[in-house]
C-alpha cells in the first residue's frame, strides 16, 4: 500500500476520478451548487464582453480587481460553454497545485512526504464536495498551494504568486503576513507584496477605476452577518427559539442569507476590529516563537493555520467555499518534517477533514433545511463552527508551546 500510494500514475488516476466525480456534482447534484458560476460570475463577465462594462473599475465590487479574469477566462469559448469551460480551468489549476505537492522533477518514491499530502489534499476536496470547484476561492486555493510549496526555497516567487492570489481573494495575504514573519527574508518577501499591489493599483487607475479598485474593502465592511457565519450561531438559535424580531433575511444587493435581531448591528460593526486584534495577538506569539529559536518552517506552517483559521472564525461572512482555504496550511504543515513530532499536523488534518464533510451536508444539499432552522441543521452548524475554533485553538497552542523559553534548548 505505501508503493501504491507513492506512485505517481496512483495519485494522478486518484486525482482525476475525484475532479471528476466533483464535476459531475456541480452539474448535476442538488441545490444549484454552480449557481455563483452559471448566474453571478457570468453576469459580471457577460458585461465586459457585451458593453465593455467592467466591475472593479467602472462600478464598486465585492472582490479585488484581479478575480475578474479567470470569470472572463471561462466565457472564452462563449456563453454556452461557461460552466463548463470554468470546470475544466478550476481541474487544470488544481492539476498545477497538485504537482507542486508531489514534485516537480521527481517521483513522490522519494519523497513520502509529499505523497501523504497530496492524498490528504484529495481526501479534502471530496469531503468538502462540488464548492470545491464551483467558487472564486478554488483559484486562490491553488494558487496559494504552489505558492507555499516554493515558501522555503524561492520566497520571493512565492510572495510573487500569493500576492497575486490575494488581488482575487484577500485570504491569501494571511499566508504572505505568515512568510514575513517566519522567513529570514522577510524585507524580499515584504517588498514583492508591495510591489505586487502597486503594480495592480496602477494598472486598474490606469483605465479610470478610481476608488473603485479598493471597493472591496468597504462592499465587506458594510455587509451584515451571514447565516454561516460562527457568531451568527447566537441568533439562529435564537430564531428557532422564536425570540421576536430574530429572523433571517436574504440580502439582495450582497445576494446572501443574513440574521437579524438585537445586537446584530454592534456586533457586525465590532468583527472586523476583534478580527484585527486576533491576528495581532497571534502574530505577536508567533514573533516571540521565532526569536526563541523555533523553526521557521514550522512557525510558517502553525501560523499559516492560526491565520486562516483566525480570518473564518471571526468573519462576518461564512460562506461554505471559506472552508477550503484551511487546505493551503495543512498542505503546507503536512510536507512539513517536524523534528520532534512524527504525527505533525494530522490532528488539524483529521480536524479539517471532519469540518469539510460537514460543509458539505450543509451546503449544497442541505442548505434549505438550515433556512428553515432544523434543529438539526442547526446542530450541525454549530457544531462545524466549533470544529474551526479548535482549529484555531490548536495553532495557537502550538504557537504559544514555541514561543515559552523552556521549549528551547
Amino acid at each position: 500500500m505505501r508503493t501504491i500510494g507513492r506512485n505517481p500514475v496512483a495519485l494522478w488516476s486518484a486525482f482525476m476520478v475525484v475532479h471528476l466525480w466533483l464535476g459531475l456534482l456541480n452539474l448535476y447534484g442538488p441545490g444549484l451548487p454552480l449557481g455563483d458560476v452559471s448566474i453571478v460570475y457570468k453576469f459580471w463577465s457577460d458585461q465586459v464582453f457585451l458593453a465593455g462594462f467592467w466591475v472593479g473599475i467602472h462600478s464598486s465590487w465585492v472582490y479585488p480587481i484581479l478575480a475578474i479574469f479567470p470569470m472572463l477566462a471561462a466565457g472564452a469559448l462563449g456563453p454556452g460553454l461557461y460552466v463548463s469551460t470554468w470546470l475544466s480551468l478550476m481541474m487544470i489549476l488544481d492539476a498545477v497545485a497538485f504537482a507542486s505537492i508531489i514534485g516537480w522533477r521527481r517521483t513522490t518514491r522519494r519523497d513520502g512526504v509529499r505523497s501523504v499530502a497530496a492524498w490528504s489534499w484529495l481526501g479534502f476536496l471530496l469531503l468538502l464536495g462540488p464548492i470545491a470547484l464551483g467558487r472564486i476561492d478554488t483559484v486562490t486555493i491553488a494558487l496559494g498551494i504552489v505558492g507555499v510549496m516554493f515558501a522555503a526555497a524561492r520566497p520571493r516567487l512565492a510572495a510573487l504568486i500569493l500576492s497575486i492570489a490575494a488581488w482575487v481573494k484577500v485570504w491569501p495575504a494571511a499566508i504572505v503576513a505568515a512568510m514575513v514573519v517566519a522567513l529570514g527574508d522577510r524585507l524580499r518577501v515584504l517588498g514583492t507584496a508591495v510591489l505586487v499591489s502597486v503594480l495592480v493599483i496602477a494598472g486598474a487607475l490606469s483605465f479610470g477605476s478610481g476608488a473603485n479598485v479598493l471597493s472591496f474593502v468597504t462592499q465587506q465592511t458594510g455587509r451584515g452577518l451571514q447565516v454561516e457565519a460562527p457568531i451568527s450561531t447566537i441568533w439562529l438559535w435564537q430564531a428557532f427559539a422564536g425570540v421576536p424580531g430574530t429572523s433571517l433575511y436574504y440580502d439582495q444587493h450582497i445576494l446572501t442569507w443574513q440574521v437579524t435581531g438585537d445586537g446584530v448591528g454592534i456586533v457586525g460593526a465590532l468583527m472586523t476590529p476583534l478580527m484585527a486584534l486576533a491576528v495581532a495577538a497571534i502574530v505577536l506569539v508567533a514573533v516571540l516563537a521565532v526569536r526563541r529559536g523555533a523553526e521557521p518552517p514550522i512557525v510558517l506552517a502553525t501560523l499559516s493555520l492560526a491565520l486562516v483559521a483566525a480570518l473564518i472564525v471571526f468573519n462576518k461572512v461564512g460562506s461554505p467555499q471559506f472552508i477550503g482555504w484551511l487546505a493551503v496550511p495543512l498542505v503546507l504543515g503536512l510536507v512539513t518534517r517536524h523534528p520532534e513530532d512524527r504525527w505533525w499536523f494530522v490532528v488539524p488534518a483529521v480536524v479539517s477533514a471532519v469540518v469539510a464533510v460537514m460543509t458539505q451536508a450543509i451546503y449544497p444539499y442541505l442548505y434549505g433545511w438550515l433556512l428553515g432552522l432544523h434543529p438539526v441543521m442547526l446542530a450541525a452548524l454549530t457544531a462545524r463552527n466549533a470544529l474551526v475554533v479548535v482549529l484555531l485553538g490548536w495553532a495557537v497552542h502550538a504557537l504559544w508551546a514555541m514561543a515559552r523559553p523552556e521549549t528551547v534548548d
